[in-house]
């Protein structure tokens, strides 16, 4: 995924979806953040920040922030719409290995008995059909990457659905699209949400899929270049 962006300087992040920032001319403005998580760590201020525009003449704040460059020199896509974006990408490339050799690829398809809807359905000529949740990872602590980030209800929904799927006589897949550079392993985050972290187990045990991408980050001026080029691995607590 290639995308031109511009910089500036994180002030704040605040209601959720706004952040002010600084433009390299010293002008202070608003911009949307397309994203609902607690963002820890991804919104120091004074951080570098990366942002794209949008030509919609309707959008209240055209500007969107798509990426943090930390202190520690690590870059994250805080633009949480990017990872199923990367995923797609990456399945119709090839670069998941685990998926491959798919006929058809569906998105947000409704699916199980609580109302969801799966990132993606991907058809099998010579297996079952499988069924593809996606969630982006930010947060990193201790040289670790964790998710969630804060307590997910709908992320707990989603592995219960995921299950049933395995259930069913499918394929299910939970897919952690890793996108900060810095995060070289993923794991439950217990302390923050412990009902997810015995739901993901419980998942694991029961066939759902479960494996990791880290993005890769290329720039030249101010044309990036983003993709899930990497598994890393994803750690269960025993």
């Amino acid at each position: 995924m290639k995308i031109e962006l511009q910089k500036a300087t994180l002030i704040k992040r605040y209601k959720r979806f706004l952040a002010d920032v600084k433009l390299l001319d010293n002008q202070e403005i608003t911009m949307h953040c397309a994203n609902t998580g607690a963002m820890t760590g991804c919104a120091v201020a004074d951080d570098t920040i990366w942002y794209s525009t949008s030509d919609n003449v309707k959008r209240k704040y055209p500007n969107s922030w798509e990426l943090t460059y930390t202190q520690k020199q690590h870059f994250i896509c805080i633009n949480t719409l990017r990872a199923n974006q990367l995923v797609e990408e990456a399945l119709n490339n090839n670069i998941i290995k685990e998926l491959n050799g798919f006929n058809e690829l569906r998105r947000e398809v409704k699916y199980g008995n609580e109302n969801s809807r799966i990132d993606f359905l991907l058809n099998y000529e010579d297996q079952a059909d499988t069924y593809v949740e996606v969630k982006s990872v930010t947060l990193l602590e201790d040289n670790k990457g964790f998710f969630p980030d804060a307590v997910t209800s709908r992320g707990q929904k989603h592995l219960r659905e995921l299950m049933e799927m395995v259930e069913l006589g499918h394929r299910a897949v939970l897919c952690f699209a890793v996108l900060h550079t810095g995060i070289n392993s993923v794991q439950a985050a217990t302390h923050i949400d412990f009902d997810y972290a015995i739901l993901l187990n419980e998942a694991q045990r029961k066939g759902v899929m479960i494996f990791a991408y880290k993005v890769e980050v290329l720039f030249n001026n101010s044309t990036f270049e983003l993709n899930l080029s990497n598994a890393i691995p994803v750690i269960f607590d025993r």
